[in-house]
């Protein structure tokens, strides 16, 4: 049976960390880089493909930032925004809350309110799949540009936006300097998510933790070097964000036979799985699935156990996770 006919693709999915500008179908990226007049590494769609191939974590960064220029203008997001959507709808991908990193596009003179605005307008093309909006603060700005970004993200949370979350360049900047930022995130309302424990060991979770007071925690790959924390996590049941096959796509474990989603599981954290850059990586939420099922020796009720989770743990209203709960369970493909 193939991925497209089979279960992990049929059933009702939902994901909670997933960045946008990493989940742009390639041959929309491609129409992207030939409107801005192509680029001599890039001959061609197969040349692009293949420049999604990562050294380690910095090299990973150092492409997508190559990536970022090809999006210049506010009707790029809307189109961009609309083929991710409906990418999602191919997949059976029902809910999803994506990241966004506006601050990356301040170079091309655009502003988060209308980055955002435009984002929306595409998704907004596509009423078979919801999708909420996360805006990376990113971390390489530094955290007095990151509380200018929060407050211009403040002016459109009517757009979907429910919370707000540090990407980036982890292993050069650590959670702890952006706790002011994030007690203002709360003061405003905001659910709050950080990147951590993905390229750094378990202090950068910690950080998150006591730091910064997150609802959730994007990553967490390197947890595990804390027994302590591991037992926090359970004990707290804070939702972690994995993305084995990124992690492994990155460098940030040495192989997928390494990584920790099972001893996760095993011990009762409570996790989500997600794709986190899925055409930067070439992989999908059903392969992510298949993997557990097939190599991790998950069970397909485990990997339902773990989509109810996914549901929980996001930042909907209590009646629209109650509906989406009912809207899998009900389903024929369940």
């Amino acid at each position: 049976m193939t991925e497209k006919t089979s279960w992990y693709q049929a059933v009702p999915k939902a994901e909670l960390h997933l960045h946008l500008e990493g989940a742009i179908p390639l041959e929309t990226l491609w129409e992207l880089v030939l409107k801005y007049g192509g680029d001599q590494e890039v001959p061609d769609l197969a040349a692009l493909e293949q420049k999604f191939e990562y050294r380690d974590f910095p090299h990973f960064i150092d492409i997508w930032v190559w990536k970022n220029q090809f999006i210049r203008e506010y009707e790029d997001f809307t189109f961009l925004a609309e083929a991710f959507a409906r990418d999602l709808v191919s997949q059976n991908i029902r809910y999803v809350e994506t990241f966004y990193s506006p601050p990356d596009f301040a170079r091309f003179g655009l502003t988060i309110q209308e980055i955002t605005a435009a984002i929306r307008k595409g998704l907004d093309r596509v009423p078979a799949v919801k999708v909420y909006l996360i805006p990376d603060l990113v971390r390489d700005f530094g955290p007095e540009q990151a509380g200018v970004s929060l407050q211009k993200v403040n002016e459109v949370r009517e757009l979907g936006i429910p919370g707000v979350g540090i990407g980036g360049s982890e292993q050069l900047f650590p959670p702890e300097p952006f706790a002011a930022v994030y007690e203002e995130a709360r003061r405003l309302g905001f659910h709050t998510t950080a990147h951590a424990g993905e390229v750094v060991g378990a202090e950068s979770v910690w950080g998150a933790v006591n730091s910064l007071h997150v609802d959730r925690i994007g990553h967490a790959t390197h947890a595990e070097e804390d027994e302590r924390l591991l037992d926090f996590l359970a004990e707290e049941q804070i939702p972690l964000e994995l993305c084995p096959i990124s992690n492994v796509c990155t460098g940030s474990v040495s192989s997928y036979e390494q990584h920790p989603v099972r001893r996760y599981f095993d011990r009762g954290l409570k996790i989500s799985i997600n794709t986190d850059d899925p055409k930067m990586f070439g992989n999908s939420l059903a392969e992510e699935y298949r993997r557990l099922v097939e190599i991790m020796g998950f069970t397909t009720e485990d990997i339902r156990k773990v989509l109810l989770q996914t549901i929980d743990a996001s930042w909907q209203s209590e009646e629209e996770k109650h509906s989406l709960r009912q809207e899998f369970i009900n389903s024929p493909d369940w």
